[in-house]
Parts: structure tokens; C-alpha cells; sequence
């Protein structure tokens, strides 16, 4: 499981002309699942996430977690994140999970955050979206169940 985390000041999804979901600070997660992911990539990757230490304290330092600010979290599913593009200019997404097994893992990472207390918006499954962020810092940090050390 691989996420792209932006921290934010505000973000948004829409799809087809309506916003479906948007949060004021907290963090931004596109989140794509591979091949053989399971509930321990989920855990990791929920764990990772909600106690990443991106955000300010008192003195500047990137020390306090989402959960610390009161922020909120806004996933989005991005296959894309899977793109290979070892072998020529158009890339290959072989490595990303069937859509019916990521969605499964895109929503367990959802209720994951939630069952933190977290409150979390989401995209839309397999839509064509439009996200729109005010990203601080800028802060963009790369979550990879697979690469654990």
C-alpha cells in the first residue's frame, strides 16, 4: 500500500461538478493499494498516518501529529501511484491491486482513520476527480507498507 501525504491548510474533492468532500487543515492522502495487500498493510499504513509528526509546535519544529492539531484527513484512491514506468513513456499500473480489492482496502484505511477519532472525508472510488489544496509548507511525505526499514 503506498499513500502521498500533503499537509494542508484546506482541500477538496469534486467530481462531476459537486464537492463530495473537503476538510480546512489537516492532511491530504492519495492512497493506492497493490497486489497482494492485507489487513497488516492496512493497519501500517493507518498507524503511519495518523501519527505522523508533520505539523508545528510552539517553537516550529514538525513534532505534533494530525491527531495532536485537531486536524482532519482527507483520502483519495490513486492507482496512479502505482504507475511503473521502467519500459517506455506510458505507464504501467500491473502493480495496482484489482479495483475490487483496492476499494476494500481504501475503505478499511477509512474506518481505520475514523476508529482514531479522526474525522475523514473522502473522494469518490474510481471517479474522475478534481482535488483542490492549499498544501503548507510545502510538506508531501511518501508511506510504503512494503518498505518497512
Amino acid at each position: 500500500m503506498r499513500a502521498v501525504v500533503q499537509r494542508v491548510n484546506e482541500t477538496s474533492v469534486t467530481v462531476e461538478g459537486a464537492v463530495v468532500g473537503s476538510i480546512d487543515r489537516g492532511l491530504l492522502v492519495y492512497l493506492g493499494a497493490a497486489h497482494g495487500d492485507e489487513a497488516s498493510d492496512v493497519r501500517y499504513t493507518v498507524d503511519k498516518i495518523a501519527g505522523l509528526r508533520v505539523f508545528p509546535n510552539d517553537e516550529g519544529r514538525m513534532s505534533l501529529s494530525v491527531i495532536d492539531v485537531g486536524g482532519a484527513i482527507l483520502v483519495v484512491s490513486q492507482f496512479t501511484l502505482f504507475g511503473d514506468v521502467r519500459r517506455g513513456r506510458r505507464p504501467s499500473f500491473d502493480g495496482a491491486a484489482d479495483p475490487a480489492d483496492a476499494e476494500r482496502l481504501y475503505l478499511e484505511v477509512v474506518e481505520g482513520l475514523r476508529g482514531k477519532g479522526l474525522p475523514v472525508e473522502t473522494g469518490t472510488f474510481r471517479a474522475m476527480m478534481l482535488v483542490q489544496s492549499s498544501v503548507d509548507g510545502p510538506v508531501t511525505i511518501q508511506i510504503d507498507s512494503r518498505k518497512l526499514y
